[in-house]
């Protein structure tokens, strides 16, 4: 960690009511690169967990209470120093979970983006007045922050998953309890330091470090102090959390798991596909809910697409994300790349053809070789359940209404993505495609002015946007009467 130039954001301990708390135990943090030691971190307890909601729930008073143009200040000083500090951030977010050091340093300008929208945000909350029905009655509608907000993130995009949840909360009015992945915690922990040195009062923001998720959750969806529980990860946990959350009936946000088809029709610029392919699929090395799980390429162009695809995946360059021109960083953890291997051998056990790839760089190695796979079909566990891994499992329709079908033949509806330049077919397809989110010839959909989020078993709520507010308000209706007297 010497390479950092600010070695205050190297942080050990969880975070609540602006101070430091150390454990009686530690864990690792490790380089999935290589293995190596990157921090020993704090191991909170599920009483830790109990004493930052309560931080969280004494602030809330006071945080809710400021004008929005404070709150709006604060927080954009907040997106300022993680721009300031973008390469530390970066670096730090590579060492702990593997991607490259540009798609990390992108990262923290992506999260940053989202405190910047929701700072501005923050002024526009606006009420209603609506018409009532006697002369002597007057109507209001406020909006009014939920109170304690408590959130799950996963390791994938340890910044990103905070800062656009995080951002949101704070916005609103709200204060912000965060439990990251065991797995990258240094990032959520670098940015309550820089949280901090914004200004951000103590107990607004509050960050707690385990590896007792169970133990840590409960808590989070149980205690009746938080008004508001949101989760991004595996949909068989939302599923669990969303149960336990019921007790207190909480406003539940979840952001779930993804199949998310791309459909190339006969009539795609295939050039543009393939670009959009590469950036949807390979990205995090295929690691993000919203990447592409099944290729679906109309039957009559399987061949030179796949060629030309096959042409663009033996240029991605594998290694250490602190190397140069690496492209594709390690898998999280071996348990990850023995996932892939399970898929990719049921599916050429199958009748799919392995075209290229199909295996780790090494035997002990966390990187997994950019894969092709062809002959795939929806019936296969690979186009069934999410990859999270560099493997392009294509399959073919024969038209359009196959297409859809195939598309639709999932629980999940997260993302989509498909390519066609017939205005016609784009609205009837992207009506017709039981998603929350698609890209019509675009393979990246992810921005602060959009919302983001999921329907069927991928989740419920939205993040981003002027929408995005709308899960962290409690609307208040206020009668006035006797106005005529």
């Amino acid at each position: 960690m010497t390479k950092l130039t600010d070695q205050g954001l190297l942080k050990d301990s969880s975070y609540w009511q602006g101070q430091w708390h150390k454990a009686d135990n530690y864990f690792e943090v490790t380089n999935p690169a290589n293995g190596k030691l990157v921090a020993k971190v704090a191991d909170a307890s599920a009483a830790d967990a109990e004493k930052a909601v309560a931080a969280a729930h004494a602030a809330f008073a006071d945080w809710a209470t400021r004008p929005a143009a404070e709150r709006s200040k604060l927080l954009m000083r907040w997106q300022q120093l993680l721009l300031e500090h973008q390469d530390d951030l970066g670096l730090l977010l590579t060492l702990e979970q593997g991607k490259p050091l540009a798609e990390a340093k992108g990262e923290i300008g992506y999260g940053a983006s989202y405190l910047e929208w929701f700072a501005e945000e923050a002024k526009r909350v606006y009420g209603d007045t609506i018409p009532a029905k006697t002369s002597d009655q007057r109507i209001i509608v406020l909006k009014q922050p939920v109170g304690v907000v408590a959130a799950i993130t996963p390791w994938n995009f340890p910044n990103a998953m905070i800062a656009r949840k995080a951002a949101a909360a704070l916005a609103a009015g709200c204060t912000f309890v965060v439990k990251p992945a065991q797995l990258t915690p240094l990032s959520a922990l670098a940015m309550a330091e820089l949280a901090e040195r914004a200004g951000i009062p103590a107990g607004v923001f509050n960050v707690i470090t385990s590896t007792d998720a169970k133990a840590i959750g409960d808590v989070l969806t149980r205690d009746k102090r938080v008004a508001k529980f949101s989760f991004t990860g595996s949909t068989s946990i939302g599923k669990q959390l969303a149960k336990q959350c019921a007790g207190t009936v909480k406003r539940v946000s979840l952001e779930l798991g993804g199949n998310a088809p791309f459909i190339v029709f006969e009539d795609a610029d295939l050039d543009a596909a393939v670009e959009g392919l590469m950036a949807s699929k390979f990205r995090n090395a295929g690691q993000t809910c919203v990447c592409t799980n099944r290729i679906l390429v109309q039957q009559s162009i399987v061949e030179p697409f796949t060629e030309k695809l096959q042409q663009a995946i033996g240029k991605l360059q594998l290694g250490n994300g602190t190397d140069d021109n690496v492209d594709i960083g390690p898998l999280i953890s071996s348990d990850a790349c023995d996932k892939v291997d399970k898929l990719l051998n049921a599916a050429v056990a199958q009748g799919a053809t392995l075209q290229c790839g199909g295996k780790r760089q090494a035997t002990d190695s966390l990187f997994y070789l950019p894969t092709l796979l062809t002959g795939v079909n929806n019936d296969m566990a690979v186009a069934q359940d999410e990859i999270f891994g560099p493997v392009a499992a294509v399959q073919s329709f024969d038209d359009e209404a196959e297409a859809i079908a195939l598309a639709n033949a999932t629980e999940s509806g997260l993302a989509a993505y498909f390519y066609s330049r017939d205005i016609g077919r784009i609205w009837r397809v992207a009506e017709a495609l039981q998603y929350g989110m698609v890209g019509v010839n675009e393979g990246m959909v992810s921005n602060p002015t959009a919302p983001f989020g999921g329907v069927k078993q991928s989740g419920y709520g939205r993040e981003g946007s002027k929408y995005g507010l709308a899960d962290y308000l409690d609307l208040k209706y206020l009668c006035l009467g006797g106005l005529d007297k």
